[in-house]
């Protein structure tokens, strides 16, 4: 492969030759983008796994992890505005540490942006078919995989609108919950002070230990947020907004999740549920009645159906990235239809892998495997940022450096804890992309072929320290 002044001739001819993605997005829709990535209603599903392992005080551990991937949101951030490009951490580790690194990471970033869509279309299915039995999971699974594909190949700005109109909804669902949440409370209200702070803080059973196991699984309400930096190519100022609406999309998550799970806490104090995967369905039962039950339950399926497509629509832009530079092959993932700038190749490929994964694993091993992913970039994307800000950086900064070094350390403890099956298939697969990876560059002896990053603005205003 091609170094040097010869290469980045080549490259920018490459990348001139043919339709480039399409800056549509301003940083309210981007920031629609990546709650929908997460879900307004993320801390439903966990709530119940959530309040037995913290013995209650999950208004808590969501803070806790807020305060803990705020600090991973903030080294995309950076990163983001060194390398606006539609390959998220896969770019930053390559182009900062080392090519190879790189490519490991968007590797295992597969597993995450597929596993994703995945474990979304096995969860609209089984949810589904709560509401019609009788038609059977498989008729579901392919109407939702091709739904997905479907909304992802209309083109950026159609999928910020259906962005815009699932986000108002389900803020209409939490409003409907909180309004029900209220009028209970208002009648039956907690006894006394420490009835109102039981669920920050329960003398009777609060311990450093429980607390932090709870938030070891909190963190997961807020997995989803790095989808926002795969969009850098198609945002209006990438430098600037990337970093904002990562950071905003983490924080608005995290309050509005806090009260969410505080209303809920106050409505059922214990932490013991006739189901624990469906625990905050019966709380909004028990608030506001059988409708509530039901409405939560369809909300949870309609935000389901948001965040599966978002990370579908991420995961081609993941592949585009990385087929850009040619560490997959370029002339099927770094391509683009001319009519809609979109990856269409990636998409329906996504679509292809997600139909076929809703029929081989389980929801729980898709969603231990996404983590598996998912948590790779995150060490990846905080070690460039440290490297890139504070060991390479003229001036030492303590944002340079602590922040980075934090995310790094909760991110590495969470990637230990996963199960073991989960570990195991993730590092073959990991073992599968070395391979490959060798074979594509004579064992490493190649770099890959950087394509030229559009950044939106003028080229003599790049900033400095960027490796090209």
């Amino acid at each position: 492969m091609q170094t040097g002044p010869t290469a980045s001739v080549t490259q920018t001819q490459a990348a001139t030759s043919g339709p480039g993605l399409k800056r549509a997005l301003g940083l309210s829709a981007l920031v629609l983008y990546g709650i929908i990535l997460i879900q307004p209603t993320a801390p439903m599903p966990l709530f119940g796994a959530a309040a037995i392992k913290a013995h209650g005080h999950v208004v808590t551990t969501i803070l806790i992890g807020m305060v803990a991937m705020l600090f991973t949101a903030f080294s995309y951030g950076r990163m983001a505005n060194a390398y606006p490009s539609a390959g998220s951490a896969y770019t930053y580790v390559s182009r900062e540490i080392h090519p190879a690194l790189g490519y490991l990471v968007g590797w295992g970033m597969i597993f995450d942006y597929v596993m994703n869509p995945i474990i979304c279309v096995i969860w609209c299915s089984k949810a589904a078919m709560n509401f019609i039995p009788a038609i059977p999971f498989p008729v579901y699974a392919v109407f939702f995989a091709l739904l997905f594909t479907g909304m992802n190949l209309r083109g950026i700005e159609a999928s910020a609108r259906t962005n815009s109109v699932i986000a108002t909804g389900l803020g209409v669902i939490i409003l409907l919950f909180l309004g029900a949440a209220v009028r209970y409370l208002w009648f039956q209200p907690p006894h006394g002070l420490a009835g109102w702070t039981q669920p920050f803080y329960d003398p009777k059973t609060f311990s450093f230990a429980t607390v932090s196991g709870g938030a070891s699984l909190a963190v997961l309400t807020y997995i989803g947020f790095d989808g926002i930096s795969t969009l850098s190519e198609e945002v209006h100022n990438p430098r600037r907004n990337i970093l904002l609406a990562t950071v905003l999309v983490c924080l608005l998550t995290g309050v509005l999740a806090s009260i969410q799970v505080y209303a809920a806490q106050l409505v059922w104090p214990g932490w013991h549920f006739p189901d624990v995967d469906t625990a905050f369905c019966y709380v909004a039962g028990k608030a506001g009645g059988h409708w509530l039950f039901q409405t939560v339950n369809m909300a949870l399926l309609v935000a389901t159906i948001g965040s599966g497509s978002g990370a579908h629509l991420g995961a081609g832009r993941l592949l585009y990235g990385m087929g850009r530079d040619n560490a997959i092959p370029r002339r099927f993932f770094g391509v683009v239809h001319p009519r809609t700038r979109i990856p269409s190749n990636n998409i329906i490929l996504v679509g292809v892998l997600t139909l076929i994964g809703a029929f081989s694993v389980s929801y729980s091993l898709g969603a231990e495997l996404l983590n598996f992913g998912a948590l790779i970039a995150f060490m990846g994307v905080n070690i460039s940022s440290f490297i890139r800000y504070f060991v390479r950086s003229e001036r030492k900064t303590l944002g340079g450096f602590l922040p980075p070094l934090l995310g790094f350390a909760v991110c590495a403890y969470l990637w230990l804890s996963l199960g073991h099956l989960a570990r195991i298939a993730g590092i073959i697969w990991l073992s599968a992309g070395v391979l490959y990876g060798a074979w594509r560059t004579s064992w490493f002896r190649k770099p890959l072929e950087f394509g030229k990053i559009d950044t939106g603005d003028d080229p003599a205003q790049a900033p400095p320290n960027t490796k090209t």
